[in-house]
């Protein structure tokens, strides 16, 4: 995992700047050395920005931003100047990405468009100069606020992959080969299990220069929603594809069994996820006749659409792309 270049998570320190200490200053000219307060207000201190950008699709970018801290505001200055605001830092995120507090585990937001920002972390507000604190009874005050400190921690950055249609099925069910086959995607592709441990993107070429985005996700296991496996790290992905696409392979023991166990693994992970639009494909049939096909057929559940479909020999690929445009309109 440290060579792939697919990094789905960050851990960052980070710390927003201090707002900059009002001033205490007095105006003092030549025919009134006692003018009044004049002190003028501090500069805020910096944000911290996460920001969309949609030709990102990793956080590979941030895997040794390790510490992230924003710059503290300027004090007040005299004749009611204001002193200058901290620079923000602004980090670019991949769509897809959503940002925690580590310590609390609360969600600092997510981004879903390209060039959409939210203040991750808020920098400290300047303090105000001694002008706004004179009064008829106290005209010559000699004190201001200081700046509001930033506030600082550990923050954690996940990725879910944005796609259309997410690739379902345990390791070896044939989900990178189709990938491979419908797309110009190159995922890796061999005959043992966990072949793929990064998401992969690809995007299936429709009719009438149409497309959409489908995404080869590492192969589920039982027990995966307890983190067996890749457990957790994959089930993520998932939460962003409206439609799920079940791999299940022609060779398989029992086709219904495998179809219950990955549903049920999505539903004990998060049971909103049975609410998105599935589809059966069993995955290797070029190796079945029509009467074997037919006893496959009673085991898979009769609300869900199925197709049979072939990668290396090409067949109901077509079929499958017409099914999957159809769920997804």
């Amino acid at each position: 995992m440290e060579k792939s270049n697919f990094v789905d998570q960050i851990r960052v320190f980070c710390k927003s700047g201090h707002g900059g200490a009002g001033s205490k200053h007095f105006m003092r000219t030549k025919f009134n050395p006692m003018a009044g307060p004049d002190g003028g207000d501090g500069g805020r201190g910096g944000h911290i920005i996460l920001r969309g950008n949609k030709n990102l699709w990793t956080l590979l970018h941030l895997r040794y931003f390790k510490n992230v801290i924003a710059e503290d505001g300027q004090g007040g200055n005299k004749n009611n100047m204001t002193g200058r605001d901290g620079k923000d830092v602004i980090i670019e995120v991949p769509l897809g990405t959503v940002a925690f507090d580590e310590t609390s585990g609360a969600n600092d937001g997510e981004i879903l468009e390209d060039g959409q920002e939210i203040i991750w972390v808020r920098g400290g507000r300047g303090g105000l100069g001694n002008k706004h604190f004179a009064t008829p009874t106290n005209q010559a005050p000699e004190y201001a606020q200081p700046g509001e400190p930033g506030s600082e921690g550990w923050k954690v950055l996940e990725l879910k992959v944005l796609a259309d249609v997410g690739l379902v099925g345990f390791p070896n069910a044939g989900k990178s080969t189709l990938l491979s086959s419908i797309t110009a995607a190159k995922p890796k592709i061999a005959d043992y299990a966990f072949t793929t441990l990064t998401p992969q993107l690809g995007m299936v070429e429709y009719r009438d220069g149409r497309s959409f985005c489908i995404a080869d996700l590492p192969g589920i296991i039982e027990g995966a929603a307890e983190g067996r496996g890749l457990g957790h790290r994959f089930l993520r992905h998932i939460e962003r594809n409206p439609v799920l696409l079940f791999m299940i392979p022609a060779d398989s023991n029992n086709h219904r069994n495998d179809f219950d166990v990955l549903v049920s693994e999505l539903e004990q992970y998060n049971p909103e996820l049975l609410d998105k639009k599935f589809i059966i494909a069993v995955s290797k049939s070029d190796m079945l006749d029509d009467e074997l096909k037919k006893e496959i057929e009673k085991e898979l559940p009769e609300n869900i659409p199925h197709l049979f479909i072939s990668s290396v020999a090409g067949k109901g690929l077509q079929e499958l792309k017409d099914l999957l445009w159809k769920e997804l309109q």
